[in-house]
């Protein structure tokens, strides 16, 4: 391993490959002070005011004077709002298709393909979320033996749906979400849970979106039940006899265009640009190449880095709805009287992170190489193939969630500090950034993409290896969060808008 990294020949910073002690010769300096891994090290002066480069991008702007050998951090590296001149469709670097990759899926009757085989119960409301998970809890090991293909009965369930207005917004991410769950195909079968006098009406959703009842899908309101008890006592009557129907479903060689990945990144690094989001982004393309589709997200940490998926957009249009969500961002951040530089967060910067612009770089790496070829709403039902990308806050649960209600059937999640995150329906692959981190949490831990630091292995080969563990796991080969039973509590929809 070298002692340093250096990703672009105009960067005026390396990165510790290691922890280097004060008066360590590097990249032709001698250093400071000592260096974690991880962190900056400044390879030339830079005078206060001006930018700071790496990846050949500007990261901040030198808060005081920066000699060479300094760390470069928080104490010198100021934070300023981007701004640029985008170009749009400059950078397209379509693949040539692939095809012959399968995986063992769960085909749907209206066209989606599952990964998983689910039972759920979804709430409209947080005044039925005790409704649902005592459903739920009705289910246990022993009766669902008896179903060997249903992986669970599961209930999502939030703390909004009424306090909030009943138009904008708030209201119709909501809405999407709820109708994104209801039609998942991850999900054999659907019961909806709501309170009767919520802002979140579970009867428009369904005059909304065309929804029917039937054997598989089920709507009750408590008011309308009687009371509590008896809606759970009706809601376990409700599941039991959808369970043999879910049971009945097999799975079956599907092609990978069929899959829809979520993009995520959670507790990040310095690493996490360098190594496992550029590796995610190889397998990205790996599956595009396939006629699958990618889905990034988190629009304030592609913030800093929006341009340079602009110049990769299909078409026009498509760049000017990013613009918009950044535009949209900056002003939403702005009367909230807060900052886009609010992320990092201090784990991040402990790892090495400065700003978000720093962050959002190495986050961007996810997204891979082919053309941006979508722009969505948060929880929108994306619909194009390739690489696309859904607006969401950068808060892991939330922005997941709305991958999810968009149609992914996996979720694929890079982390360099740790994560504990798991999600329900959408099993979630974990991508260890560092070899420390997948030795210390072995039990969280899907890939290892440390390795790639030491020579072991390579941003390729480890794509290559991420994308095919994304066969074998929507074939129902058991994640790590999955074997932990995470993803209960990891379905948080985005509350935008006043809480009333």
């Amino acid at each position: 391993m070298s002692e340093v990294i250096r990703l672009h020949p105009a960067d005026n910073v390396v990165t510790a490959a290691r922890p280097q002690q004060a008066g360590a010769t590097i990249d032709g300096v001698s250093t400071r002070m000592m260096i974690p891994s991880g962190h900056k090290i400044a390879t030339a002066a830079i005078a206060t005011g001006a930018p700071i480069r790496k990846y050949g991008q500007i990261i901040g702007y030198a808060s005081v004077d920066i000699a060479p050998g300094d760390h470069v951090h928080v104490q010198n590296c100021a934070f300023a709002a981007t701004d640029h001149d985008y170009d749009f469709g400059t950078d397209l670097r379509p693949l040539p298709p692939a095809t012959g990759d399968t995986f063992m899926g769960y085909r749907r009757a209206n066209g989606g393909v599952g990964t998983r085989n689910y039972v759920a119960i979804v709430t409209s409301v947080n005044c039925s979320a005790t409704a649902a998970r005592r459903i739920a809890d009705a289910f246990g090991p022993e009766e669902l033996a008896a179903y060997p293909n249903v992986d669970g009965v599961v209930a999502f369930v939030h703390g909004t749906g009424c306090g909030m207005a009943g138009d904008g917004d708030g209201f119709e991410a909501l809405q999407r979400v709820m109708w994104g769950y209801a039609r998942h195909p991850n999900h054999a079968a659907v019961l909806m849970v709501g309170l009767g006098c919520e802002m979140n009406q579970i009867d428009w959703l369904l005059d909304a979106w065309g929804l029917k009842q039937g054997p598989t899908f089920q709507a009750m309101n408590i008011q309308d039940v009687a009371g509590l008890r008896r809606t759970v006592e009706m809601g376990v009557e409700k599941v039991r006899a959808m369970l043999p129907v879910a049971n009945a479903a097999r799975r079956e060689p599907c092609p990978t265009g069929d899959l829809t990945v979520a993009l995520q990144c959670g507790g990040s690094d310095a690493w996490s640009g360098i190594t496992a989001n550029p590796a995610l982004g190889h397998a990205c393309d790996l599956l595009v190449a396939q006629g699958g589709t990618g889905v990034l997200a988190e629009t304030p940490e592609i913030y800093g880095a929006e341009h340079l998926l602009t110049r990769r957009v299909a078409d026009r249009a498509t760049g000017d709805k990013l613009v918009g969500l950044i535009e949209w961002w900056e002003d939403y951040t702005a009367r909230n009287r807060g900052s886009m530089d609010n992320n990092p967060s201090p784990g991040n910067k402990k790892g090495g992170l400065t700003t978000i612009l720093e962050k959002s770089l190495g986050a961007a790496a996810k997204g891979g190489t082919t053309p941006l070829t979508g722009v969505y709403k948060y929880a929108e039902r994306v619909t194009a193939k390739g690489f696309t990308f859904m607006d969401s806050p950068g808060y892991d649960p939330a922005s997941v969630t709305g991958q999810i209600a968009g149609g992914c059937n996996l979720v694929c999640f890079t982390t360099g500090r740790g994560s504990a995150f798991g999600s329900k329906p959408a099993p979630t692959i974990k991508v260890a950034t560092n070899q420390r981190l997948f030795d210390r949490m072995p039990e969280d831990m899907d890939v290892n993409a440390g390795d790639i630091l030491d020579g072991r292995a390579t941003v390729e080969s480890k794509g290559h290896e991420i994308y095919k563990m994304f066969l074998r796991v929507a074939s129902g080969e058991v994640t790590k969060s999955e074997a932990q039973g995470l993803g209960d509590y990891e379905f948080v929809p985005w509350q935008i808008g006043a809480v009333m």
